[in-house]
């Protein structure tokens, strides 16, 4: 399995510290407005490599920061004339529910800045005493000068970086590229003590200290979005292995920006789209396929138009699972059937985690799972115009659904909903179905097909589903709202 590691620069083979554990840490939400799309691409890219990473059988440690106390949170206390953690506290509270319906797993662990100040305040004691920071009428900066190796993951050397950096001027500082590890207070500002006064940490030293206490002095996977490469996690590097004398990441990801119209999305620029916005609009697994048709490194043009894509894309694959629930509606005959989708199935698998292993090309491990929903697209055509299928056919396509399902929900948490009751590791497409008579969701399922067949003018399915379910004791009423249903 290889992973293209922004540190060096080239593809590198996986190889955790200590197998078959994994520590990743990835960068969260500053918590003061709600969480937009350029956030749950990376997202939803690091719950899926978890995922991968665990169906592997690695045993991952995932840490992932909220950033509760900061300038942004601190302005926006002040326009509401609220606390800055009633503000932290609010948008939190709002991300959660945003992962929820992205079906974004909560991490291992989701430490807060202002539950380690202790911790932070340490680490900055550790760079002072080494040399590497100073202190200056009750602010303390790091002198990036003292770190040899800065730019390293950026590329980039220091006159490079000071032509196009993000600095933050401050006539305190000796040389314009040192960041701040520690400010100092100001009125009606939240502050915590320190040995250089009432103050509050600087962005950068925040995931150090974390990853410090909850993953160690070296972990294997730090990732984050390609805008954090320079300063965030540049600074990151230079503050942890200055302290340590140790590498801070074996492999460091970044995902590629969510753009519009080619530039990128952010809260800055007002072209910003939220996930509750999107929610309204479509299901989250519709986003998810998005993010998952485009490689992680590579940007992502966001558009209405290609949610749309998406959503066509996300209904194909939903028919072909729910044609099996009309497929055994079918009179079943005994005969040879398609034994062909068995090795489809296995070709599909098999390629289908071996793209992941190639830098976790998810846009190529979808394309397998669209080649097997087009091969069962063509048995179902066939069995629809004779409403029969053969018994091994239909054994078949079962196989291959369950195979589509367990799949997608395990590694990359699609389709939770569809089937929500079925266990990803061992549940078969059958056992989706009551002991005790027909389920309401089928019924609804076998309505949904027949409404689009009756759009399509195919009125001979449309009439069999009817008369179907009719024998099992439901009936339908067509209304210009809909079709309803009752049991008889």
């Amino acid at each position: 399995m290889k992973f293209y590691n922004t540190l060096s620069g080239k593809e590198e083979e996986f190889v955790p510290l200590e197998p078959p554990k994994v520590k990743i840490y990835t960068c969260g939400i500053t918590a003061y407005d709600d969480s937009h799309v350029g956030h749950g691409r990376s997202l939803i890219v690091f719950d899926v490599l978890r995922r991968f990473l665990e169906f592997k059988g690695y045993r991952v440690k995932f840490v992932r920061n909220f950033t509760d106390v900061d300038d942004k949170i601190i302005n926006r206390a002040k326009k509401e004339c609220k606390d800055f953690m009633s503000i932290a506290n609010r948008y939190i509270s709002r991300y959660y529910e945003d992962m929820e319906n992205l079906r974004v797993r909560p991490a291992d662990v989701e430490p807060r800045v202002t539950e380690h100040i202790k911790e932070i305040i340490e680490v900055i004691k550790g760079l002072i005493e080494k040399g590497y920071a100073y202190e200056v009428e009750g602010e303390v900066y790091f002198s990036v000068k003292k770190f040899k190796d800065y730019g390293k993951l950026s590329k980039r050397d220091t006159e490079e970086l000071l032509a196009g950096a993000r600095v933050e001027p401050s006539p305190k500082k000796r040389e314009p590229l040192d960041f701040a590890l520690w400010k100092s207070s100001k009125e009606g500002e939240p502050s915590w003590e320190s040995p250089w006064g009432p103050g509050r940490p600087g962005w950068h030293t925040e995931c150090v200290a974390m990853v410090l206490k909850h993953l160690g002095e070296t972990i294997d996977i730090h990732g984050g979005g390609l805008d954090l490469i320079f300063p965030h996690h540049e600074n990151e590097i230079a503050q942890a292995e200055a302290l340590t004398g140790k590498p801070f990441a074996r492999y460091w990801l970044h995902n590629g920006l969510v753009t519009v119209g080619g530039q990128k999305m952010s809260k800055s620029l007002g072209n910003y789209i939220t996930l509750r916005e999107v929610y309204k609009k479509y299901h989250p697994d519709i986003l998810r396929l998005l993010v998952l048709f485009t490689h992680y490194r590579s940007p992502l043009d966001f558009s209405w138009e290609k949610m749309e894509e998406s959503k066509n894309a996300y209904e194909r694959l939903k028919n072909a699972l729910l044609d099996f629930e009309v497929l055994k509606t079918f009179k079943v005959v005994e005969g040879n059937g398609d034994y062909r989708l068995y090795e489809k199935v296995k070709e599909f698998e098999e390629n289908f985690y071996r793209e992941l292993e190639r830098d976790f090309n998810t846009p190529n491990a979808l394309s397998w799972v669209y080649q097997l929903v087009s091969y069962l697209g063509k048995i179902s055509r066939e069995a629809f115009k004779e409403k029969k299928i053969s018994s091994s056919t239909l054994k078949g396509y079962e196989f291959a659904v369950n195979s589509i399902i367990k799949t997608l929900r395990g590694t990359f948490g699609l389709l939770e909903d569809l089937y929500p009751e079925c266990e990803v590791e061992e549940t078969t497409a059958r056992e989706l179905q009551p002991a005790n008579g027909i389920s309401e969701e089928l019924i609804k399922i076998l309505i949904e097909v027949r409404t689009k067949a009756r759009k399509k003018k195919d009125y001979e399915i449309a009439d069999y589903i009817r008369e179907r379910l009719k024998n099992l004791g439901v009936e339908l009423e067509d209304t210009p709202s809909g079709t309803r249903w009752k049991f008889r």
